[in-house]
């Protein structure tokens, strides 16, 4: 392998078939579109795909309720407010992950307080939540990323202990499943994400799951403008929003559905055998396998960069190199969420100025924050996206491959730099 010319430097890749394709769909979703479209029924106040959806979804999710939304971030905001989180409460979320999971308490004008992650996993570090707990802290939420559960255990005891609500961030949690149990209903609710890059899609659209009964009522009430089932039409209880999932994307997430168990498994089975061969190269270093983690969804497939063994070369000419023989890896969130323009330049409230909830009762500032743990794993991680986890062994073989012609050819892309 090591006499192989590295593609980057003019020579042959070591891949150039195309990756598996993503939405995938057939004929079933044409025919799911169709039966919408000649229904006349295109509202979910009027049909039942996404009734029929709600059902199924957490029949699988092992929740005994769903609430179709709008999209994920919807999910967030509606269960947090849904479970009580009001002006000034505090939030705990972790430093890595994407956006939403913080913005979701700032729409209740709740403070999203930043931890740092465990960095051998890339998920919410729950000594870093209980050090962060203060006496208006009200609500964690660990994000289980890339379909990787988090240690709930550890965040349930915390949160009993402090009197906490706990919503999972689930929005990559889809047949994941933590000691054996699906995601997203083992605190009292979560959020999954339908958006299209996820591992069934509908392009947008989102779920909230839950056990319990009031709390599914809540939501239920909150996503189509305060509405409660069984009551009149132009009867609201609650200062709720339309966040209602439409029968076109309830229509196709139900045939989605039916993929979903055998595409996960083959995405799991791939990562384990990913992980099996490729920790024998140096460049990679391979996240943790916790032991409750019986299945991932494996929406990212993430490991570290080795830069140290790859003798200084820079992540980014390394992943460069690993794009040219063919293979679609990239380098995730460039910062934590804290860095991000709406927090250090402080993009809400009024622009300019701290911002000063009335409820919180101090300036809010973020410029002190530090996720250590975070920062570097923005800096190492390598990630590869779900679709290319659908290939078969020949394909993943692939990734084997380039990952170790260029681990071997390392001295020629030293002095090529």
């Amino acid at each position: 392998m090591s006499a192989q010319k590295l593609a980057a430097l003019g020579g042959r890749p070591v891949r150039t078939r195309p990756w598996p394709e993503w939405p995938v769909y057939d004929e079933r979703e044409l025919n799911a579109l169709k039966e919408v479209l000649e229904s006349r029924k295109w509202c979910r106040m009027y049909g039942q795909k996404v009734e029929q959806f709600e059902e199924a979804f957490a029949r699988y999710q092992d929740a005994r309720y769903g609430i179709a939304v709008a999209n994920g971030t919807a999910a967030l905001e509606i269960a947090l407010k849904a479970a009580g989180i009001e002006a000034g409460d505090e939030v705990i979320v972790p430093a890595y992950t994407f956006i939403a999971t913080a913005t979701a308490p700032l729409q209740l004008s709740a403070i999203p307080i930043f931890v740092d992650i465990d960095p051998d996993t890339g998920n919410i570090d729950p000594s870093a939540v209980e050090a962060a707990i203060t006496g208006r802290t009200r609500a964690v939420v660990p994000v289980h990323f890339g379909g990787r559960a988090a240690d709930m255990d550890r965040i349930l005891e915390i949160a009993q202990r402090h009197g906490l609500t706990v919503i999972e961030d689930a929005c990559h949690g889809w047949g994941s499943t933590w000691k054996g149990r699906k995601l997203g209903a083992i605190g009292l609710a979560g959020g999954v994400s339908f958006q299209q890059s996820k591992n069934i899609t509908a392009g947008e659209g989102g779920i909230i799951l839950t056990n319990d009964e009031e709390m599914a009522g809540k939501c239920y009430s909150l996503q189509t403008i305060g509405r409660v089932a069984g009551r009149p039409f132009y009867e609201h209880h609650l200062a709720g929003w339309n966040y209602r999932m439409t029968e076109w994307q309830g229509a196709l997430l139900l045939v989605q559905l039916e993929r979903l168990e055998a595409q996960t498994q083959t995405r799991w089975d791939n990562a384990r055998f990913l992980d099996e061969q490729l920790k024998a190269f140096p460049c990679v270093r391979l996240l943790r396998q916790d032991p409750w983690v019986t299945r991932s969804s494996v929406h990212v497939y993430m490991a570290r960069y080795g830069e140290a063994a790859m003798e200084g070369i820079p992540r980014d000419r390394f992943l460069k190199a690993l794009n040219a023989e063919g293979v679609p890896a990239g380098s995730g969130y460039p910062h934590p969420l804290y860095r991000n323009p709406l927090f250090t330049e402080m993009h809400f409230g009024r622009k300019g100025h701290p911002y000063t909830c009335a409820f919180y009762g101090k300036p809010v500032d973020y410029a002190g924050c530090d996720c250590p743990a975070a920062e570097r794993f923005c800096r190492e991680n390598i990630s590869i996206f779900q679709n290319v986890l659908l290939g078969d062994r020949e394909d993943m073989q692939d990734i084997v491959r380039a990952v170790e012609k260029v681990w071997e050819n390392r001295e020629m892309l030293k002095e090529n730099a």
